[in-house]
């Protein structure tokens, strides 16, 4: 049977989903250029940080009031009160740097004022009455010797003593016989001649024996005794130090012998020998300021000056003689110490200088300084340096004398600055 109407056409097969295919494939592309992206940050994101960061992009905007311009404020740190203790801040002064030259040598005593004590004759010591290291002043006793040669000067002189007082009395009764017409003259005047003879010799036996130290009284006394004393005495003949002794009782000595028997030295001043490259000594001349120190007194300082350039340079070192004259008034230094010396070899320069604390060194090489700017707020500059001398640098260029800067504790503040900046 059939119904009335127009008949209806069968609906075709249903098709897949476009729009949903579409969207699936949206998303699958999506996801690849996601991990894309993620890829590339990963690789070139420190990159492209550090470009931003070395290029930032212009301030369009209105400065604020009191703002430092950026490469100002890459410049400086503000520290907090508390940090504030960790520094010290004060003008930078100005100073007098001298132009110098340093070296090393060695103590020696000043040989041109050191003696070889000898005795002035041969003779055996009998007696010892000075030791090694200790001060004795000129005209004391060192040692005696019994001496063969004083023994025959004082002989020579009581005979001479004796032939005076007979021709004397010769003298006295040739005089008297003339006056009283019984005597010849030619007797008379032998006597005289006879006495004069005699007094010439006395004297010469007297100046004989005062070489070997007798004074006048001791002269009289002998010739008064008629008693020889061959015992010798050898004095000190400087006031210094004993430097060196080689005598005991019973040792044989004669004039110029080698080893001496004693060696005194004037201590008031002590040599410091020094060598120098060769590349310095055209800076140095004679009358040069010098100041010395020990290791033994290293608060101590010992001034002087240059006495000896040596004439000829060391084939083997390469260096020239420095012989400097110190000087020792408290008798501290010994032979041997070794010493590091100053020489003073131009005219001094009056610079502005920061203590050596206040100084830094940074990672490339350069030297700079932190200058206070106000509120808590301070600032680097690179300055160049020049001579260093008790405990300051010469500042070149950089700073001036007046501005104030950190004076210890610099590095504190470059630390910052490396790290970030401060923090409370």
């Amino acid at each position: 049977m059939e119904r009335d109407g127009p008949a209806m056409e069968p609906e075709p097969p249903t098709a897949p989903d476009r729009t949903s295919a579409t969207s699936a494939r949206r998303r699958v592309i999506a996801l690849f250029l996601l991990a894309a992206v993620a890829l590339a940050a990963y690789w070139t994101g420190p990159a492209l940080y550090r470009a931003i960061m070395s290029n930032p992009p212009a301030n369009t905007g209105t400065a604020q009031s009191g703002a430092a311009p950026p490469e100002l404020a890459a410049q400086s740190v503000k520290l907090s009160e508390k940090q504030l203790s960790a520094i010290k801040v004060a003008p930078i002064g100005s100073r007098d740097f001298q132009i110098e030259k340093t070296a090393t040598g060695s103590i020696d005593f000043n040989q041109d004022k050191s003696v070889q004590v000898f005795p002035p004759y041969q003779g055996k010591i009998i007696a010892v009455f000075a030791i090694e290291g200790q001060p004795e002043k000129a005209g004391q006793i060192l040692f005696t010797i019994d001496s063969p040669d004083l023994l025959q000067a004082e002989s020579t002189l009581i005979q001479t003593a004796g032939v005076l007082q007979l021709t004397n009395r010769i003298l006295t009764r040739a005089q008297k016989l003339v006056k009283a017409g019984g005597g010849a003259e030619k007797d008379f005047e032998q006597a005289i001649s006879d006495q004069q003879t005699a007094e010439g010799n006395l004297k010469a036996a007297r100046d004989a024996v005062r070489i070997f130290g007798k004074d006048e009284m001791e002269i009289d006394r002998i010739i008064a005794s008629r008693q020889v004393d061959a015992s010798l005495i050898v004095p000190c003949p400087i006031t210094g130090v004993i430097t060196n002794r080689n005598a005991a009782p019973g040792q044989f000595v004669q004039p110029g012998t080698a080893p001496a028997p004693f060696s005194v030295a004037d201590i008031s001043t002590m040599w410091l020998n020094a060598y120098v490259v060769e590349s310095e000594i055209p800076s140095l001349a004679l009358g040069q300021s010098v100041e010395a120190k020990v290791l033994s007194y290293p608060d101590r300082t010992f001034e002087g000056k240059v006495t000896i350039l040596g004439a000829a340079v060391d084939p083997a070192t390469r260096r020239l003689l420095v012989r400097s004259e110190i000087k020792d008034p408290d008798h501290l230094l010994r032979p041997g110490m070794f010493a590091r010396f100053v020489i003073r070899t131009g005219q001094s320069f009056h610079s502005p200088a920061i203590p050596l604390s206040g100084i830094v060194r940074e990672g490339d090489g350069t030297m700079s300084a932190w200058i206070a700017t106000g509120g808590n707020v301070f600032t680097r500059r690179t300055v160049r340096i020049g001579l260093q001398q008790d405990g300051y640098h010469q500042i070149l260029e950089g700073v001036q004398a007046g501005e104030m800067a950190v004076t210890d504790g610099a590095i504190f503040l470059s630390n910052m600055l490396a790290t970030g900046g401060a923090t409370d």
